[in-house]
């Protein structure tokens, strides 16, 4: 499956964290930026489908590389995912990307992604 095959479910958590939640998590590790991904049973209601739909998305995207789960600590972005949800917030959601972020975090974020292996 190509990455933007899960861009329904990337789009989806880019307006759950920018819209609803208004706060974007970002961790940074040698090598890369992780973004903490909404839980699977917030993008389930939000998306107004059962939890069981979400789960095999959420292991499919494992599989792509773009996301990794951690036991009790949650869901985040690999290096590959992480540069794929920017591409969408900034495609789709640029606006209030800049909005909850800010233009130069937004930025500065955009362009070290664009310098990372993916």
């Amino acid at each position: 499956m190509s990455t933007h095959e899960h861009d329904d479910i990337i789009d989806a958590a880019v307006r759950i964290l920018l819209e609803e939640d208004r706060c974007v998590t970002i961790g940074f590790y040698p090598g890369g930026i992780a973004i903490r991904f909404p839980t699977t049973r917030k993008l389930a209601e939000h998306l107004g489908i059962p939890h069981y739909y979400v789960l095999p998305r959420f292991g499919e995207m494992e599989r792509d590389g773009l996301i990794r789960r951690t036991e009790r600590v949650g869901i985040s972005t690999t290096a590959a995912g992480t540069e794929r949800l920017l591409a969408v917030m900034m495609e789709r959601h640029g606006e209030r990307a800049e909005e909850v972020l800010g233009e130069e975090v937004f930025r500065v974020l955009q362009a070290r992604v664009g310098q990372a292996p993916s």
